[in-house]
């Protein structure tokens, strides 16, 4: 069954909690559309049409994210996985970057954090996948590959939580590897599940050096949620086109490669049947570590075993 989420601040909120109520309830197997605001929480279908600008119905003091959901799964219980399938990602018609003028690490390291904010206005052609900037009298052109940088599910803790960190149940993972024809699979934590999706990004480097990819609404999101009732993750891990996926998320950038590793040796020992230190000296020939992003608070780091590389 197809499910479709129209837009409106009735199904966003701006923080994880496990206490929220779901918007809907689906059954394993099921897909939804849904259609997701710009980071500043607005969204305008045309360059002819008025930006719409939204609001969290938790009623945050501080909301982050405007993300979608939660949207619970029938059968959902902890200890098991959910597979969140990207079917298809059509970015919006316009998109933002930002830097400097503001206090983050790699603002002070840059030495712009008393530089007056930049903002870079893209206007994006979903049609031809190609965005477009002006710079002075200069005119940039990129080539697109849109992903959802948050999606998650309600963590075990008690409490409201922001959307800021990466977490072992996702949320603002922000690796661009995760496009259309990707499998996110994260481990369940609650009853439901208790899945959201938002941040949509147009283009994004790994690291996401000036703390913003190009952020955009997206017009067309469609996903497929699956149980997995045996199989069982401690942390995120993805099958992408570019390859198999783990990650890693810790404030010191060494942990968080540590442990995006650690995950990937592991992944690797079981799938081929030999031995941790031998599945560590293949991944030392074969496994690609990028740093996904550092500007969140907490670092992330994944790891690609890419597809076919190891026969």
């Amino acid at each position: 069954m197809i499910h479709k989420i129209e837009l409106s601040s009735a199904v966003l909120h701006g923080s994880f909690s496990n206490n929220y109520k779901p918007i809907i309830t689906i059954q394993s197997g099921d897909s939804l559309h849904l259609t997701t605001p710009d980071i500043q929480w607005g969204y305008s279908p045309s360059s002819e049409e008025d930006r719409l600008v939204f609001s969290s119905r938790e009623k945050e003091t501080s909301p982050g994210h405007p993300i979608i959901g939660p949207i619970a799964i029938h059968g959902a219980k902890p200890g098991m996985v959910l597979e969140v399938r990207l079917n298809d990602l059509v970015p919006g018609w316009y998109g933002r970057n930002w830097a400097g003028g503001n206090k983050s690490w790699q603002n002070e390291q840059l030495g712009i954090v008393q530089s007056e904010k930049v903002q870079l206005d893209w206007e994006l052609n979903p049609t031809s996948m190609t965005g477009t900037c002006t710079i002075g009298e200069r005119k940039f052109h990129v080539g697109l590959s849109p992903f959802m940088g948050l999606m998650g599910v309600a963590p075990i803790e008690p409490g409201v939580l922001p959307t800021a960190p990466p977490r072992y149940c996702g949320g603002n993972i922000d690796c661009k590897e995760l496009v259309r024809g990707s499998s996110l699979f994260l481990p369940i934590s609650v009853d439901g599940a208790l899945f959201s999706i938002g941040d949509g990004h147009a283009l994004q480097g790994d690291g996401e050096s000036s703390g913003t990819a190009i952020e955009c609404p997206m017009d067309f999101v469609d996903i497929t949620l699956i149980i997995h009732e045996h199989m069982s993750l401690k942390m995120p891990k993805a099958n992408t086109p570019a390859g198999w996926i783990t990650f890693g998320f810790d404030e010191d950038l060494n942990k968080a490669t540590a442990i995006a590793l650690n995950e990937m040796v592991e992944h690797m020992a079981k799938i081929y049947g030999i031995s941790k230190v031998e599945a560590t000296a293949l991944s030392s020939v074969a496994v690609d570590l990028h740093v996904t992003q550092v500007v969140n608070g907490v670092k992330g780091v994944h790891a690609i075993l890419p597809h076919g590389v190891i026969r």
